[in-house]
């Protein structure tokens, strides 16, 4: 049966991703200069936001936790939106790096307990984080009303990214990076899911705790920094993923964060495919998750209650 409900869902995928390239008999050149930058976009950072999303909720062990929640996205906007309204647009990614950062080591500050880790205190200060830069985002839109329509891609969502030459070749160095760090978080999904037990146990096995947590957290914000930095701030993909990863192999993070990674690419290539289709005019894909993401979140709290 599992494997019945996967091959379905391998086929939707394939079946999106042709329609992505050949909706509407588009030109070869449309197909190579514009939607294909925007696929590997799209696949970038769904993979990144389910994969990120499922760490999250296995480090915290908490259902509701995902990169949105934490506050790592609005830091990392926050770093990409200066960046684009002081004129630096090629710098975006490194701000959003730096405000991913920024917002993790305070995330984390706040989280410290008596020389120890509280996750419930690191949710709250995520939550608390995320709004002082939401506020800051809120400033540099008062203060620059003519980047009024960047702001607000970053905010909502924007997958369809102009890349100049120059631009392009970053992205895709930027995107094999990402790769990279991608791949050293699969390899750690065996200890992963023995440190979701309690520090206790992980740290009699020989896992250094610590240092651990504070590379994964360290290296999932460079990879939420680069894909906020180009696609702007994406909810509920992190939140819904993992969970839709696990209704199909349980609960063994070897397995949910591999599939997480493809369904959070499907998933956003689905969702970007209505956003563009479903008006005559193209809707921010971040309305399309939030619509899918919020009822799915309340029943989330609901079941959990």
């Amino acid at each position: 049966m599992k494997t019945f409900r996967l091959s379905l869902l391998v086929i939707a995928a394939i079946a999106i991703g042709v329609l992505y390239f050949t909706w509407g008999q588009p030109s070869y050149l449309i197909q190579t200069q514009v939607r294909l930058p925007r696929f590997l976009l799209t696949v970038l950072t769904g993979m990144v936001l389910g994969g990120v999303g499922s760490v999250y909720q296995l480090m915290l062990s908490n259902p509701l936790a995902e990169p949105y929640i934490l506050g790592v996205s609005s830091g990392s906007a926050f770093g990409s939106i200066l960046m684009a309204v002081l004129g630096l647009s090629l710098l975006m990614p490194l701000g959003g790096f730096v405000g991913a950062m920024v917002t993790m080591f305070l995330v984390w500050g706040l989280a410290r307990k008596g020389g120890g880790f509280a996750r419930s205190r690191l949710l709250i200060g995520g939550v608390i984080t995320g709004m002082f830069f939401s506020a800051g985002i809120s400033l540099l839109m008062y203060l620059f009303l003519e980047d009024t329509v960047v702001i607000m891609g970053t905010l909502m969502g924007n997958l369809g990214h102009i890349f100049t030459t120059g631009e392009y070749r970053v992205f895709l160095a930027l995107g094999a990076l990402s790769l990279l760090l991608l791949l050293w978080l699969h390899g750690q999904s065996t200890t992963l899911d023995i440190m979701s037990g309690s520090d206790l146990y992980a740290g009699s096995v020989g896992i250094k705790v610590s240092s651990l947590r504070k590379r994964v957290f360290v290296l999932s914000s460079i990879l939420i920094g680069i894909t906020v930095s180009y696609a702007g701030i994406i909810g509920f993909v992190g939140l819904i993923v993992p969970h839709i990863a696990r209704f199909y192999v349980g609960p063994s993070q070897k397995k949910v964060y591999p599939l997480s990674l493809f369904i959070g690419a499907f998933f956003l290539l689905f969702c970007d495919f209505i956003a563009q289709n479903i008006t005559v005019l193209e809707l921010p894909v971040g309305v399309i998750t939030s619509a899918i993401g919020c009822p799915f979140f309340m029943w989330l709290m609901l079941k959990k209650s």
